[in-house]
């Protein structure tokens, strides 16, 4: 079923106002065979009545199985490893300052890798030590967060975390799913997970945060989306916190008080 450039327009003007992802041109015919799917899957008779369908989903949920369909939600364990090494070589430093409560924010999530690669390295980071620790994971799409609490990876994604770890955090597991890994209790057990828009500030979270990764998701932004998003961000950490972007962003030009102290990491 083709989708004529009025049709998409309007679903890209869904996007953006529900999620403030911004959809290029050059993404209709992937939208329209994403969608397509959604429309058997209900029983729905061409885009304009899934539109309607959207619009009228008070619950959003809807609206999850459409960014879903057409996210990517690419993530994997130790992702630009150099920004976790960055992370554990701070927390010696706050440690030996004496800091012993300790807050931090995977601000999209996605599937979970991200939140207990930090997990596994805040923990090996305070071994020895009495602390207080928690990390707030966050992602719009509650179905892919409910698959990040559940905490199982199937082998060849847990094959990402190195074998010390593996053995230490993981516990290998037989499922419906089949052969993996389960995340150990202690580690999920340092992870909230929560719905959340980053499109959508002010956020209910008060800080102050450590550190917060908002990694490979400005990307889908526009400049008012990511501003308002940064400005938030800026509130929510504490002075000398850390914000992680992806390797591919940058915030120059964002109006960003916040100093860049190596590629793609930067501190308030």
């Amino acid at each position: 079923m083709s989708m004529d450039i009025g049709i998409y327009n309007k679903f890209k003007d869904l996007v953006y106002e529900k999620a403030g992802i911004h959809l290029g041109d050059q993404k209709q015919a992937l939208v329209a065979a994403r969608v397509s799917k959604r429309l058997r899957e209900l029983n729905l008779s061409d885009y304009r009545e899934y539109l309607k369908y959207l619009r009228e989903d008070k619950t959003e949920g809807e609206l999850v199985h459409l960014l879903d369909a057409i996210s990517t939600n690419v993530t994997s364990f130790f992702r630009e490893s150099v920004h976790f090494d960055f992370l554990q070589e701070k927390m010696k430093v706050w440690l030996g300052q004496g800091q012993r409560r300790f807050r931090f924010w995977s601000a999209a999530s996605s599937s979970g890798e991200e939140p207990y690669t930090m997990a596994m390295v805040l923990k090996e980071a305070t071994a020895g030590y009495n602390v207080d620790m928690r990390i707030l994971a966050t992602d719009i799409s509650t179905r892919i967060l409910a698959r990040a609490e559940e905490g199982f990876y199937p082998a060849e994604k847990a094959s990402a975390v190195p074998s010390n770890l593996l053995n230490k955090y993981f516990e290998k597991t037989e499922t419906e799913k089949g052969h993996g890994y389960r995340v150990s209790k202690n580690l999920r057990d340092m992870i909230l997970f929560k719905r959340l828009n980053l499109s959508k500030p002010p956020f209910p979270m008060k800080g102050p945060m450590d550190a917060v990764f908002c990694r490979n998701v400005m990307i889908y932004f526009d400049n008012d989306v990511r501003r308002r998003l940064l400005s938030e961000v800026q509130r929510l950490l504490k002075n000398d916190g850390y914000l992680f972007v992806g390797h591919a962003e940058s915030l120059a030009g964002q109006l960003c008080t916040l100093a860049n102290v190596k590629p793609s990491i930067y501190v308030k």
